[in-house]
């Protein structure tokens, strides 16, 4: 049953992506929101705002990260993908700055539509922190030295799954934390980002999990809550020691990940649930549930007192963040894998065919302004930074800005 809220949150008035930087997946702040301005029309036929393309070694659906004039980004090639790729690129120009190669350590096995380059890096602004779904995590300072590589699979021998693993790490404080889920042996750990020493590892619920961490602050600027998501329940731990400290009790998706807004959890499950961190609590509370918001792939938005999600027909449907109410739906050309990005109050998507849309979603109901052929295959969480769009497929790496 649906529940209403009695007051809108102040957290909701006004959501911005903070700093120039896009640091992890979703964005610095993990809401996929950014407030750049960004163009609205481009092409690749004829080049409209397609600042450069740059061709990309082997397969890669981790999205790229953008830390000054520099984007990040990794990949995979060879018949087993077993080669592991972390590149740097010129955000002006497009040249290659440096190309790390790695040979993975873990199990590379995966479904065809997925590669060992699937989760997507994340950055501290001093190091990179790049994650392969063969369980290795390379650690590399912004000018491409090796500062430390932990092969996880040594030490957890039993962490795979046949699919192929999709969760990207997080960063917390002084800690870099990862989710590895699966049938088998589920668990997530947290390593000193200067040195990769192990700071905890905890048991997690066994099953297949491609979600990913996200972070939720408390009640003074330096309390902040690792929040988990599994197919079994949703808990915040303590990111320095791995200790529980509030649960979610209920079934989520095991895809589409937790959204976090103030003192706000949209997550899937149920449909969508959106949740309140109440302090001293051990339980968030439940503050509306909606079955038909419920995503798909790609994880929920939330933008300017609205909450968006995309279904596996393609619906983009708009919900009132406050209490659940369906508020409009479009009909889009999918399906998506990526989340998408905001921007300005226009939404950006790629589809898993390479077709990009735009939607101005100012009005009451969302209009498609803009659609454009990438003719690849996109799979990513596109990175918006410094007036620019950046989208990876397999093949290619675009920078999409407005040209002078």
């Amino acid at each position: 049953m649906k529940q209403h809220l009695v007051f809108v949150s102040l957290a909701l008035l006004s959501i911005t992506q903070m700093g120039a930087d896009w640091t992890q997946f979703r964005g610095s702040d993990a809401n996929g929101i950014s407030a750049e301005k960004l163009p609205v029309k481009f092409d690749i036929s004829d080049g409209t705002n397609i600042a450069w393309t740059v061709d990309l070694p082997g397969r890669g659906l981790s999205g790229p990260i953008v830390i000054g004039d520099r984007v990040y980004l990794t990949a995979s090639s060879g018949f087993r993908q077993d080669r592991l790729h972390v590149l740097c690129i010129n955000a002006q120009t497009g040249a290659t700055i440096w190309h790390r190669q790695f040979l993975a350590t873990g199990r590379t096995m995966s479904h065809p539509k997925m590669c060992n380059a699937t989760p997507q890096p994340a950055s501290d602004g001093e190091r990179i922190f790049a994650f392969f779904s063969s369980n290795d995590l390379i650690c590399l300072d912004l000018d491409g030295n090796l500062q430390w590589y932990r092969g996880l699979t040594h030490d957890f021998p039993n962490a795979s799954n046949s699919l192929g693993m999709a969760s990207s790490p997080v960063v917390v404080g002084n800690q870099v934390v990862v989710q590895v889920e699966n049938a088998s042996e589920s668990f997530a750990t947290a390593m000193d980002v200067e040195t990769g020493e192990q700071t905890w590892k905890i048991d997690r619920p066994v099953g297949n999990n491609w979600t990913s961490p996200t972070v939720l602050s408390g009640r003074t600027p330096d309390e902040k809550f690792v929040v988990l998501q599994s197919g079994e329940n949703l808990i915040g731990y303590d990111p320095q020691t791995g200790q529980e400290v509030w649960k979610h009790a209920a079934e989520c998706a095991t895809i589409p990940s937790a959204t976090v807004v103030g003192d706000m959890l949209y997550v899937p499950s149920q449909g969508l649930t959106a949740l309140r961190y109440i302090p001293d609590s051990d339980a968030p509370e439940v503050v509306w549930q909606e079955q038909r918001l419920g995503p798909s792939t790609p994880s929920p938005i939330v933008y300017d007192g609205r909450v968006y999600t995309t279904n596996r027909a393609g619906v983009l449907r708009a919900g009132d963040a406050t209490n659940g109410d369906m508020l409009w739906q479009l009909r889009l050309k999918g399906p998506f894998s990526g989340t998408p990005v905001i921007a300005d109050g226009k939404m950006y998507l790629f589809s898993e065919k390479g077709l990009a849309q735009v939607v101005d979603l100012t009005g009451k109901k969302g209009k498609l302004v803009h659609s454009a052929e990438f003719v690849d295959t996109i799979l990513c969480t596109p990175a918006a930074a410094n007036g620019a769009l950046y989208v990876r497929s397999d093949e290619h790496l675009w920078k999409i800005t407005e040209k002078k």
